[in-house]
């Protein structure tokens, strides 16, 4: 295969190089090391320690996706004259790196192009095509980009307003964790915290890339490993990253030209996942190592969930997931052996049809050893946008626990919407569906994110008229504009807004960003966007919602509303960022009705074998839908319509490397280049969102997330 691929090291040192060279070393600075929260990644670093800090004091914790985000907001203006062209000629990738928005933009109904126009024009406009449509025939989306104060007078407004139709971008990625989470220990969330990492003795990754995603998670697990822990990653690709990683922050890393990550190697068929969490269940069993103790003191189910497993072959086991029994019972021992686990897993567990019980699986697992419940060891759930996590936790989704509802109508004396809200696809199935006439859309790239290209365009396009909120533009503001009016609203980058804002980590911990940076003269913070709107679409409401242009009183409300939030009310002053309570578990105390932690039977789904599984996987060098670098360092330097096959597959299909083809799904048909990767047989990846075209609209039926993985395809060599 060549020369080994390895993860960081000296090409990525150089890239952050370039990058804070291109957007000036005072500038990079500045951005860098302010007392910020990062903008990428819901691990988290920044706020009140220091921007290239995290909450352990560790420094410098930075990566270069930290850096790639900085370079996006510190873009100066879009040029006014680019505004003269047509939306159909700005409709490429290119528009992307055509800076910062500073203007708000309108498009005419039947217009071709966007026309800068004054903020009193926008907010009145959108105010009155708001007012003029009946709330129930709208949505709100957000993505996890925006702060807790932001999301909060979100989805405020839009109750107050008439509407649950209220979501967020985790409907398109870890919903299924929340799901499946609930139905065992009772909480959604993260159950440890950052410091606990540092003294597991091993931790399971599992369905996702950190070398990609999550570079500093890297760091802990290098650290795990120089500790004598153990690292297994469960992953149908071998990712290079995984194997090996030059950290950059370690010079005895960079020097031996990387780190061994990976202890262990698993490479299950996609898919196949709950089979290969069984099998390692069952093995527990047989050989004796399940915790007794916990299990009869602490958890609900597990006769149910052991009569299972006894019924359970190894046949039907090893058939699944194609791992061998000796090789399932080696890491079974491995774990028998650990004192602190950790289970991190990411969205190759989520974006399935049977994602919730993928998460269940893994709960299941550390439950049958006792890892939830103690300290350096539980569950980690690998989020991605900085914010999402905290997105939720304000309530920023269709259904709100019923205790956040009944104070929320008592602190504003408003009596809102009963009937269930829209998920995120179900918001744009009804847009497609003629059922939806205005939405706003805060953040993000939801036509870029949504599967089957064609249903994403077709149901934003339907809708009459479009609010978006943004720093930059990308794809999702000239695809699927339709006929209607359009409005685009340039808002401030988290470092510039004007009050303190606050966010909320994948570990429950909540900073505090002080915001202050100029570098823009007609931007403005997506709080005072959204209460302008609010006392022109409300105005004689009991909502005060020019008060809450403050972000101090935001918080307040928080506070007053959302259990474990008490904190946030005066963080401003006591500048102490926080855990949220009753999030982390140090002690068996579940959140349950029952107090206990539930095992639950997760039956083994029927996977397609007549065609290739394809799971849609994110490069190196992007994030989320935006791309900073058309080839991925990490997997060859394949470009972006690469499709990664066995080679023995593509034997068997009688295509060769670097061969155009044709990846053909009951959706839709993308051409791409062949290119050899050591995947199982019967096993395909390729990069999101361009295989969009391929993905179904199919969700699964308890989070409500696509199935962006396990994708039924074939591919076809092109003649000529």
């Amino acid at each position: 295969m060549g020369e080994q691929i390895v993860g960081g090291g000296p090409k990525k040192v150089l890239y952050t190089l370039q990058t804070v060279s291109r957007i000036g070393i005072g500038k990079a600075a500045k951005a860098l090391t302010a007392k910020n929260a990062c903008k990428a990644c819901a691990y988290g670093m920044g706020g009140q320690m220091g921007g290239m800090t995290n909450e352990l004091g560790e420094f410098p914790s930075v990566c270069n996706k930290s850096v790639q985000a900085q370079s996006t907001d510190i873009q100066p203006a879009i040029p006014r004259e680019i505004f003269a062209h047509t939306i159909g000629e700005l409709a490429g990738r290119e528009m992307e790196r055509l800076g910062r928005l500073n203007t708000p933009l309108f498009k005419r109904r039947g217009g071709d192009r966007f026309e800068p126009v004054d903020w009193s024009f926008a907010i009145e406009r959108a105010a009155e095509r708001f007012a003029a449509t009946d709330p129930k025939r709208t949505f709100f989306y957000s993505s996890g980009r925006s702060s807790n104060e932001a999301g909060f007078l979100f989805q405020l407004l839009a109750r107050a307003y008439g509407t649950n139709n209220v979501n967020n971008c985790s409907y398109y990625c870890h919903q299924a964790t929340s799901e499946g989470l609930a139905t065992t220990i009772g909480k959604g969330t993260a159950t440890i915290e950052l410091d606990d990492l540092t003294r597991a003795d091993l931790i399971f990754v599992i369905g996702a890339n950190p070398s990609s995603n999550h570079p500093r998670f890297i760091h802990m697990l290098k650290a795990c490993r120089e500790r004598g822990g153990q690292v297994i990653v469960i992953n149908p690709a071998r990712e290079p990253g995984l194997v090996k990683f030059a950290v950059p922050k370690s010079p005895s890393s960079m020097l031996k030209g990387g780190s061994e990550i990976a202890s262990d190697y698993l490479q299950p068929r996609i898919g196949s996942d709950i089979a290969l969490m069984k099998g390692l269940a069952k093995a527990v069993l047989e050989l004796g190592l399940s915790d007794a103790e916990f299990i009869s003191g602490h958890t609900t189910g597990f006769e149910a969930f052991r009569a299972d497993l006894h019924a359970l072959s190894w046949e039907e086991v090893t058939d699944a997931c194609g791992i061998e029994q000796g090789e399932i019972e080696r890491i079974a021992r491995r774990y028998g052996q650990a004192n602190h686990a950790v289970f991190a897993w990411g969205m190759g567990m989520t974006h399935h049809i049977h994602g919730v019980a993928n998460v269940e699986a893994i709960a299941n697992l550390a439950l049958l050893r006792g890892m939830v419940g103690k300290r350096h060891a539980g569950l980690l759930p690998l989020r991605g946008h900085s914010n999402v996590q905290g997105i939720g936790t304000i309530g920023v989704k269709p259904v709100l626990a019923k205790d956040v509802l009944a104070k929320m109508e008592a602190a504003f004396g408003v009596t809102f919407p009963t009937d269930k809200g829209f998920d995120t696809m179900g918001c744009l199935k009804a847009a497609d569906a003629g059922m939806i006439d205005a939405a706003i859309i805060m953040g993000g790239n939801l036509w870029g994110a949504t599967p089957d290209t064609g249903f994403a365009t077709r149901a934003m396009s339907a809708i009459g008229f479009k609010l978006f909120l943004t720093t930059t533009l990308n794809m999702g503001h000239v695809h699927g504009l339709g006929e209607g009016e359009v409005i685009i609203l340039p808002v401030t980058a988290r470092d510039e807004e004007w009050e303190p804002t606050t966010q909320e980590s994948m570990f429950n911990f909540v900073r505090l960003s002080d915001g202050g940076i100029r570098r823009l003269d007609n931007v403005r913070p997506e709080s005072q966007i959204l209460c302008a709107l609010g006392e022109r679409l409300l105005p004689d409401g009991p909502i005060d919602f020019a008060a809450f242009s403050r972000h101090r009183r935001v918080r307040e409300a928080i506070a007053e509303v959302v259990p474990g939030m008490e904190e946030l009310a005066d963080i401003d002053v006591a500048k102490k960022e926080f855990h949220i309570k009753r999030r982390v578990l140090h002690v068996p105390d579940f959140s349950t009705a029952d107090g206990r932690a539930h095992f639950v039977v997760t039956p083994i789904p029927a996977l397609e074998r007549e065609r290739l599984s394809l799971a849609t996987v994110r490069s190196e060098g992007q994030f989320n839908t935006i791309i900073y670098e058309e080839t991925d360092s990490y997997r060859g330097n394949a470009g972006r319509h690469a499709v990664f096959l066995n080679p023995e597959d593509m034997a068997a299909f009688g295509v060769a490397e670097g061969e155009r083809v044709a990846i053909v799904s009951d959706t839709g048909r993308m051409q791409a280049v062949a290119t050899a990767f050591d995947l199982p047989r019967g096993s395909a990846m390729a990069y999101y969102p361009e295989a969009n075209v391929l993905v179904g609209t199919e969700v699964d039926p308890r989070s409500r997330t696509p199935a962006f993985k396990s994708i039924p395809v074939s591919i076809e060599a092109l003649v000529g």
